[in-house]
């Protein structure tokens, strides 16, 4: 097994920090991305898991940090730059994962992929990131989605959006950091110089690409009402909901099991079976 880390110029000059794995004993390797969430890092709860798991089984596995994610190279499980994390927006986001696309194409030439199949997994926040990139960028073969939002905004009510309008950044809570993360008012500006381009609801039945909904049916974060919604409008969508699963499908972080959680295995089997299709 190879693994991987390195870290590539993302947006406004902060670094994209990454890590890839695969088994050089298999050829044409599949490309698989992995986007994580609002709060989310790439090494967050099991994912580093589910690199190996992938990897173990046929493919090239890539996972990312956002750039203004708030972590740094110094601190990459830790939101170590919170003014980085309140300036970020989904342009930011959008142009980061395009950047660690291009790297992947550049990998290619030491590395035997399969640049026909490169596949995007997002997760809640995530999810919007991918339906968005797969919308506009046909080097995508196959999307996968895990507790996915389907309003860019879902996230922040409206009591929270009023206050960023009025007072130009509002302050949420991570109970498990115990920090005060700021999202400033540019935030809304993006989105609302986006509005055409955000609208998921009105631009998924053009998608072409093959799409995979995962959600959890006891989602505390994400109505799994959601997940229906985004499968209907995708005219190639399999829609596989988990009985009584949570947004994280039984991680946490820290996950400090050798195993993943059994949610997050069968939601792991499953997308494995969509991508080898």
């Amino acid at each position: 097994m190879k693994k991987e880390q390195s870290q590539i110029p993302g947006s406004r000059s902060l670094p994209i920090l990454l890590d890839y794995q695969y088994d050089p004993a298999f050829i044409d390797l599949p490309v698989v991305i992995l986007v994580h969430g609002f709060k989310g890092y790439k090494d967050w709860g099991a994912f580093s898991l589910i690199s190996e798991y992938f990897a173990e089984r046929g493919f090239f596995f890539l996972k990312f940090s956002f750039s203004h994610g708030g972590t740094t190279p110094e601190h990459p499980r830790e939101f170590a730059d919170l003014e980085a994390f309140g300036n970020n927006n989904f342009s930011i986001e959008l142009n980061d994962l395009d950047r660690v696309i291009a790297y992947v194409e550049r990998l290619a030439k030491t590395i035997p992929l399969d640049l026909k199949r490169i596949s995007l997994i997002g997760h809640s926040r995530g999810g919007a990131d991918v339906l968005l990139k797969a919308l506009e960028d046909d080097r995508i073969s196959r999307v996968v989605t895990w507790a996915s939002v389907l309003n860019v905004s879902n996230y922040l009510n409206e009591k929270l959006l009023q206050m960023i309008e009025r007072e130009g950044k509002v302050e949420i809570y991570n109970a498990r950091t115990k920090q005060h993360m700021p999202v400033y008012k540019q935030f809304l500006d993006d989105l609302e110089a986006n509005r055409e381009k955000y609208d998921l609801e009105k631009r998924l039945p053009a998608m072409r690409q093959p799409l995979l909904v995962c959600h959890g049916t006891a989602d505390e974060s994400v109505e799994v009402k959601c997940a229906s919604k985004i499968a209907k409008q995708v005219a190639r969508s399999d829609l596989y909901l988990l009985e009584d699963a949570g947004h994280t499908f039984g991680a946490s972080e820290p996950w400090l099991e050798e195993q993943m959680p059994g949610d997050l295995l069968r939601v792991v089997d499953r997308t494995l079976e969509f991508l080898r299709l």
